[in-house]
């Protein structure tokens, strides 16, 4: 697989042999790895809220809360590899626009289809980005039933809320519905860096940062431990 992108993944499955299996193919898979194996969805909640995570192999046939329920109700960022024992879920399944849909018992080979087949929707999708963000240095988001233009040297920073974002500019602060993740998609990759879950910071604004903070127009914001190596290694290009 030629990829050098480090994946994040998880494992949901009710059943411990499942999550074996799978943990065992993907260990076999170069730039894979697998951050948990949780046997139901609200164990896989707390990881999804405190990690970054690219990809989770998702078993639909779960007590509680349903793989289908779960894949719901997650950051559409995260993309999803179904697996289960029964076929009736398969147009459900694509319908949520799953990358693959694996039946039990999985294969080595089946599930290294699936794999690659998300590394080349994610190759897909930086290409697409690499195009937007090199024409523009500017955006538009919608607030308060308009869109609105905002260039790129005029954001500090971007917060993020429950259910809405602040984007905080030189001389006003813009309240939007979009996810932070929907936001970074759309900035620079050269000006900007996401260092917590809530917050995506200009670059062009630091005042300084430590391996914890980063100060900016004299507030400090956190680094979360998850994008910490990350944004350290940004910082250090400048």
């Amino acid at each position: 697989m030629k990829n050098n992108t480090s994946i994040s993944c998880l494992i949901v499955d009710d059943e411990i042999i499942a999550r074996e299996v799978i943990a065992t193919h993907l260990s076999k898979i170069s730039n894979i790895n697998v951050v948990a194996s949780c046997s139901n969805a609200l164990e896989a909640f707390n990881w999804i809220n405190s990690n970054k995570i690219d990809l989770v192999f998702l078993d639909i046939n779960m007590p509680e809360i349903s793989g289908i329920s779960f894949a719901k109700s997650i950051n559409k960022d995260i993309k999803i590899i179904f697996t289960t024992a029964y076929r009736d879920y398969a147009v459900e399944g694509f319908e949520l626009k799953a990358v693959d849909y694996l039946l039990k018992p999985i294969a080595f080979e089946r599930l290294l289809k699936a794999v690659n087949t998300y590394f080349e929707t994610l190759q897909n999708t930086e290409k697409h980005l690499e195009i937007n963000t090199e024409t523009n240095d500017f955006i538009f988001v919608r607030s308060d039933r308009k869109m609105i233009k905002i260039d790129f040297d005029t954001i500090v920073y971007i917060e993020s809320f429950s259910d809405y974002l602040k984007i905080h500019l030189l001389n006003e602060t813009i309240v939007t519905r979009e996810t932070i993740s929907a936001i970074e998609a759309k900035l620079s990759k050269q000006n900007f860096i996401r260092i917590h879950r809530s917050y995506i910071i200009s670059v062009t604004h630091i005042n300084s940062f430590t391996n914890e903070h980063i100060t900016i127009f004299n507030k400090a914001l956190p680094i979360s431990r998850s994008y910490k190596k990350e944004v350290l290694k940004q910082l250090e290009q400048y």
